[in-house]
């Protein structure tokens, strides 16, 4: 089976520009450079960055080049496509710093070695432009009728769309064109809600330097309810451990909606496409095991094989089937979280980061909502002892989320 139709098992194929020929071009055997652009916004890449970094692994393993380019030009400019609201601007050393992260955490994925993929900034052709040479060369080629017919400036009109954001469009396709002259790149990819801007890009290509060139976007990761996938209650969930633990990014794959486990596993995983069939197969209960295969694959992926080991022994033993566990996430408190020998439990679930605030810890004391060993939580007043953390006390929020506390 060619990549194209590993990647079509997958679900993973939303839209191409020439189906044909992208099919012809990524099962033919020649390697075929290729890019996909992340915008540096934040300083770790998180769940809706996934697929696109499979997508760059998948092609790695069949033989192709992939181009990770980062926004360093247009981060500082944010991309309207999904946002009701204009992004906040990052400085070159925001920028800078969020790049350097996430390459870090793309090696894990994609081997960056020795020419086998390439990191390209567009900083280094966008931030050094003629204005208006860039106008007169490349601005020249857009409509901007047709610019705003484009569902992502669409969504933006309602509010108040920025002149500084229309050339969001114009400086993406421009990258196309720049890394198609420079690297031999013929092919973008990108999440599907990118499609208008890899077709602004393919077009310029053919205008400028009559060169055929071609896109490809694939599905966004939804619920089966077409809800993006990656938020909690707590936030989105980030691939830097020091942002999402790799137990609680165990723990968010672990549970998954029965609906999404089948599509988690074809478009997050490397498992063949014959073997998740067989787990297709199975319903109710017998789902709680795929599941469990489905995180821990991910985690493994994302933290390494000991990580995903250690986040599997420790929900195991919380949740009572047997294991180790030491690997829950945990605090330690000082002398200054306690208040003449005592610390309360609203102050507690905002110290472990089981609440964001106070009023929520108060609303999920009074929801019932809150177990200490064990034992329900009745009172927002409650106050916890200096010594009975010696032993740790185990936190549980809801019927999923455990934290051990204990004190220095």
């Amino acid at each position: 089976m060619g990549v194209f139709d590993e990647l079509r098992a997958r679900g993973l194929i939303a839209q191409c520009t020439d189906e044909g020929k992208v099919r012809e071009l990524l099962n033919g055997g020649k390697p075929v450079a290729f890019y996909i652009g992340f915008d540096p916004t934040a300083d770790s890449l998180h769940v809706g960055h996934f697929v696109a970094i499979m997508l760059l692994a998948h092609l790695q393993r069949a033989g192709h080049i992939p181009i990770a380019l980062f926004g360093g030009g247009t981060g500082m400019i944010g991309d309207p496509s999904g946002k009701t609201d204009m992004r906040k601007m990052l400085t070159r050393e925001d920028i800078d710093h969020n790049i350097a992260c996430f390459r870090r955490q793309m090696s894990r994925l994609v081997d960056f070695e020795n020419g086998k993929a390439h990191i390209v900034n567009n900083a280094d052709w966008l931030c050094n432009l003629n204005y208006i040479e860039f106008l007169r060369d490349v601005g020249v080629h857009f409509s901007v009728n047709r610019m705003l017919s484009a569902e992502c400036y669409k969504q933006r009109l309602e509010r108040g769309l920025s002149f500084f954001e229309l050339n969001y469009m114009i400086m993406q396709s421009y990258d196309f064109l720049v890394l198609r002259r420079k690297y031999g790149c013929i092919m973008q990819l990108g999440g599907d809600d990118q499609w208008s801007n890899i077709i602004g890009g393919v077009e310029l290509n053919r205008r400028m330097d009559d060169r055929e060139s071609y896109g490809m976007t694939v599905k966004l990761l939804l619920t089966s309810d077409g809800r993006k996938m990656g938020k909690t209650e707590g936030g989105a969930v980030w691939l830097d451990p020091n942002k999402t633990s790799p137990y609680e990014f165990y723990q968010y794959w672990r549970n998954v909606d029965d609906a999404d486990v089948i599509n988690c596993l074809k478009m997050l995983t490397f498992m063949p496409v014959p073997q998740i069939e067989e787990y297709a197969q199975k319903n109710g209960g017998e789902l709680n095991a795929v599941k469990e295969v489905l995180a821990h694959e991910v985690t493994k992926l994302i933290h390494g094989a000991d990580e995903a080991d250690k986040a599997q022994a420790a929900a195991r033993a919380l949740f009572g089937g047997g294991g180790d566990a030491a690997n829950t996430p945990s605090t330690s408190l000082g002398g200054a979280d306690f208040t003449d020998g005592k610390v309360s439990i609203l102050d507690l679930l905002v110290k472990t980061g089981l609440a964001p605030s106070k009023g929520e810890a108060r609303r999920l004391v009074q929801q019932g909502g809150v177990r200490a060993d064990g034992a329900q939580v009745t009172s927002i007043d409650f106050a916890f002892a200096r010594e009975q953390f010696a032993e740790g006390v185990l936190l549980k929020k809801g019927k999923k989320v455990f934290h051990k506390v204990t004190a220095e």
